[in-house]
């Protein structure tokens, strides 16, 4: 019987992929379809790709399926193949990463979700099928020399901090569901404007500019494929890229570089920087941008705290997660905040106290 779950360790599972030497692509696609049993496509979906050694992280849901995977190089048509045997993913769109050496994804995971992007929307509301219009890349260009035109990122905050489009409205949000009251709110005097909406591989914006137009907005667009397939499209035709930055990705690499500008700074010492890591105290994992001189003072840390807490014996550690707070159990993804002596002192003096 085949295995529905991986569950061996995934520090070994990294460390078997980082030694592989077989080439790898990562890709992303999605589609909208109304799953009668999302489980047991679940599990189906689940034996058909760990047949042809696919890494990656799926949401399934009643309205479709969501995916971004590593594929080895000599399973790319068989891959197709698999997916064209399923009616509603037959010729799905195949979103391929910008900067990829395959070692995106260490293992294959496939969650069951009421939804497989968390909107806050009652779908029943409104006519989610009632979309905007579609832009190809040469047609976003023309679109948006138009000065009256609105280009709305439907990303999270720390996302379009390392990159997004020039003149682009930027929410300040965290999530998905944040951002759709937000952009309504921004936009609530401009419902004739020509608005287009973007997002990194097109799947959110279905969802948005439907919820636009049923709010009234008449001239809603998004970007074909997102950020990704925009820029594929727009290095084949050799036309103008107008993304300016990285393209921040929801897997090991965390980001991919489309122009050479650094629009962000280091969260610790303001330096130019947009490389995005997880802090190195597992306790605190919080996501923030580290430039290279602030990561070997601080041990890839996100502050002194934690880097001195990762310092301490083990069975300290174990001891002290329980009362002591980090900035990742303070601060919501991406709001870092700067070390505070107080923390530090709080730190020590806790340790003082359990020695």
């Amino acid at each position: 019987m085949n295995a529905l779950f991986n569950k061996v360790d995934r520090r070994l599972l990294k460390a078997r992929l980082t030694s592989e030497n077989v080439p790898r692509t990562t890709l992303s696609f999605y589609m909208y379809y109304n799953l009668g049993n999302p489980r047991l496509f679940r599990d189906h979906f689940y034996i058909l790709l760990n047949n042809l050694e696919v890494l990656g992280r799926i949401y399934v849901s009643y309205e479709g399926v969501n995916a971004q995977i590593s594929v080895p190089d000599h399973n790319l048509e068989a891959l197709r193949e698999a997916l064209n045997s399923i009616t509603f993913l037959e010729n799905v769109r195949l979103n391929r990463a910008i900067e990829d050496d395959g070692k995106s994804f260490f293992k294959l995971i496939i969650k069951v979700r009421d939804k497989i992007v968390a909107d806050g929307l009652d779908d029943k509301s409104f006519d989610v099928t009632n979309k905007g219009k579609h832009l190809k890349a040469e047609e976003f260009n023309a679109l948006a020399e138009d000065p009256e035109t609105i280009i709305v990122d439907m990303r999270n905050h720390y996302e379009s901090e390392v990159g997004h489009f020039r003149n682009a409205i930027l929410p300040d949000v965290e999530t998905f569901r944040e951002a759709l009251p937000v952009v309504e709110q921004m936009l609530a005097d401009k419902k004739d404007k020509n608005i287009i909406m973007y997002c990194t591989g097109g799947i959110r914006c279905e969802k948005a500019s439907a919820y636009l137009k049923h709010k009234g907005f008449k001239h809603v667009h998004q970007v074909e494929g997102g950020i990704i397939e925009y820029t594929r499209r727009a290095k084949e035709l050799g036309i103008e890229n107008k993304f300016i930055g990285k393209n921040f990705v929801f897997d090991e690499r965390l980001g991919e570089r489309i122009s050479n500008e650094i629009i962000s700074k280091c969260h610790q010492c303001g330096a130019p920087c947009d490389t995005h890591i997880n802090c190195a105290n597992d306790h605190c994992h919080i996501l923030f941008i580290q430039c290279n001189a602030c990561r070997e003072k601080y041990e890839a840390c996100c502050s002194e705290q934690c880097r001195d807490f990762n310092h301490l014996p083990e069975a300290q550690r174990h001891e002290l997660a329980k009362i002591v707070q980090f900035n990742g159990s303070r601060f919501g993804k991406g709001r870092y905040k700067a070390h505070h002596r107080d923390q530090v002192l709080e730190l020590r003096e806790l340790v003082k106290l359990k020695a």
